[in-house]
């Protein structure tokens, strides 16, 4: 299973980095960082009909290789925030995703708009290094994490000053999610072990959320206008997009395209 690859991938990388910026020191330099995590819910909530979208600066992907060869990731985010982007994905994983951290620092240097951290978290330090290069929220797997570990990650980045994107594939997950006490709840059309898409997911998860719920659907997006508004009906508040847009010659066009701008 690719998750459990990445996993055990990311836990040893973790545990190098944890050597050579021990903890306390990591937080240490919170006392020197300028800034305050951003009003994400008030970013990502809808209003009326239109369209908040959560547009992902990502170079690759372990199912489809590169995505973007003319990679600069500040001039992508840069262009996303000028065509209304609601908020900004950054992905920091480094071995299958091709990320790294300090894109995160470099596009929060230059942006106003709130930033996500989308990594393969398991760790309260990889969200203190998400408060420290510059995210207002963070992602959380649910299928990666128990309940109580979900719970206790979700608590301390709240803690922190940090939203968190909780994200689910099934009803197991959304369970997690919400004993977790999660209040962003991101649907993944992408199956995680074998990378099936079912589009469906947003139809049947929904009507089992609870209505105070911010939901994001995530994956195998498009421009496709009677898709967006049927997930709009179901009650999706955000967009999460990413391939779509890297896959485009502007990816600010096509974001503004897809919002209707």
């Amino acid at each position: 299973m690719i998750l459990d690859e990445i996993f055990e991938t990311t836990k040893q990388a973790l545990e190098k980095q944890k050597k050579e910026l021990p903890y306390d020191m990591l937080g240490r330099s919170l006392a020197s960082n300028p800034f305050f995590p951003k009003d994400v819910k008030s970013a990502l909530k809808r209003q009326g009909e239109e369209i908040r979208v959560i547009a992902e600066v990502k170079k690759a992907s372990p199912s489809k290789g590169i995505i973007r060869e003319d990679f600069e990731p500040l001039n992508i985010a840069l262009n996303y925030e000028k065509n209304n982007a609601s908020a900004i994905s950054v992905l920091t994983e480094p071995f299958f995703f091709k990320g790294e951290l300090e894109y995160l620092s470099m596009i929060r240097r230059y942006t106003k708009i709130p930033l996500l951290r989308k990594d393969f978290i398991f760790d309260e330090y990889q969200l203190l290094q998400a408060l420290v290069y510059g995210a207002d929220f963070a992602l959380l797997i649910a299928k990666m994490l128990s309940k109580k570990e979900l719970k206790k990650l979700l608590e301390f980045a709240r803690h922190l000053g940090l939203e968190v994107l909780v994200e689910i594939h099934d009803l197991n997950d959304l369970t997690k999610a919400i004993f977790a006490g999660a209040d962003i709840i991101g649907i993944n059309h992408r199956d995680l072990n074998d990378f099936s898409m079912h589009l469906d997911l947003c139809d049947k998860l929904i009507p089992h959320i609870p209505n105070s719920k911010i939901i994001v659907a995530e994956s195998g997006l498009s421009n496709d206008k009677n898709f967006i508004k049927h997930l709009q009906k179901c009650g999706v508040d955000a967009f999460l997009v990413g391939e779509y847009f890297m896959r485009q010659k502007d990816e600010g066009l096509a974001l503004k395209e897809f919002i209707g701008k």
